[in-house]
């Protein structure tokens, strides 16, 4: 275990008696390089819709923790994953997404089928012991669920079905899948990526925060719950007239460890991503989904209103990310009643780089 990291800091308390993760692993370099291959290498990963891989060849990119990844519809319809790194000297297979018959190595133009195997080997004749076959690409595992594609760089985690067991009983309908991507929208945040998440997680800052999210929920019933894998908060809406209903139905919050958010509200689903950049920098990926038919000015109105929501999250993100910095800082405590999903989260960060329990 790297010297960085104290027994002490890994051991794992009951709520009431929990203190949260040290500010040193909100700033420290050593740290983040330990969670891309603790966390984020060990962890299902969630790069994107299977709507944007529809025909044969069409693929696109992505990137966890720094391992380029690419995602590509095969001859048989059936959807890989590969490292987006050429066997040779690890030239990219791609540099945008597209849509191709097959891969090239944008390096020195090695060749590869859509299943992953290399065909074409330019200018290597007199090579000795060279054995083609085992030189395809690099696999990844992928699963699908909901419409959502999932990878992980390590089979040391549950099945996708038991992570996310009774998400889509408890949405109901509309169903995830009946929903159709709109755009997407990326925000660089000055903070680290834990910190982001924490955030996201409680509703404690929401009065401070967000006095216009706020009149969105009856906030007396604003509830939080947390299973294995994930936590969902969610609140009733607050009985008057609003752009995504007429005050009936209710606000779903769903964090799916460890850097994926779900955020439900009628005819509406939006999804962000968070992604490490480094010890104090995060992206944070927006997409949205709506039902067919939802009215462009419903759409405008909804993307002004979460616009408005996320610059004071980013603001508020930014500061804390100063405060944890400062040398007046090292460890805060938990409220039981608003900051369970965050312990939950800490707890998961915790044993992930090696818990030390009591």
């Amino acid at each position: 275990m790297s010297s960085i990291i104290q027994p002490t800091d890994l051991r794992i308390h009951p709520l009431p008696e929990a203190e949260t993760i040290p500010s040193l692993w909100y700033t420290s370099e050593e740290i983040f390089a330990i969670e891309k291959e603790k966390i984020f290498a060990h962890s299902w990963q969630c790069l994107g819709r299977t709507s944007q891989v529809l025909t044969v060849g069409d693929y696109f990119l992505a990137d966890i923790a720094g391992d380029p990844i690419i995602v590509i519809r095969g001859k048989d319809g059936l959807l890989r994953a590969f490292y987006n790194v050429c066997r040779h000297r690890g030239g990219p297979l791609a540099t945008s997404d597209g849509c191709v018959s097959h891969l090239q190595c944008q390096y020195h133009g090695w060749t590869y089928d859509l299943d992953g195997q290399l065909k074409g080997v330019p200018s290597f004749d007199g090579v000795l012991n060279f054995d083609k076959p085992s030189f395809g690409l690099v696999p990844i595992e992928l699963t699908e669920w909901e419409g959502f594609i999932f990878i992980r760089l390590e089979a040391d985690t549950p099945l996708i079905e038991e992570l996310l067991t009774g998400i889509p009983e408890r949405i109901g309908s509309p169903a995830l899948t009946e929903l159709q991507f709109h755009s997407r929208i990326s925000y660089d945040v000055h903070c680290n990526w834990k910190l982001y998440v924490d955030n996201y997680l409680e509703g404690y800052h929401v009065p401070i925060v967000h006095p216009e999210l706020m009149k969105l929920y009856d906030y007396r019933n604003y509830r939080t719950e947390v299973k294995d894998w994930y936590s969902f908060q969610h609140s009733p809406l607050n009985g008057t007239q609003n752009i995504y209903s007429s005050g009936e139905g209710e606000a779903l919050y769903y964090f799916i460890y460890p850097n994926l958010m779900l955020n439900i509200l009628p005819g509406r689903l939006q999804t962000n991503l968070v992604q490490p950049i480094d010890a104090t920098h995060c992206r944070v990926i927006f997409d949205y989904f709506y039902l067919p038919g939802t009215s462009e000015k419903m759409i405008i109105e909804d993307q002004a209103f979460s616009d408005m929501v996320q610059a004071e999250d980013i603001g508020i993100c930014e500061l804390v990310q100063r405060g944890v910095q400062s040398r007046s800082y090292d460890k805060g405590r938990f409220s039981v009643l608003q900051e369970e999903a965050v312990w939950h989260f800490q707890t998961l960060v915790k044993k992930a780089l090696g818990s030390v329990t009591q």
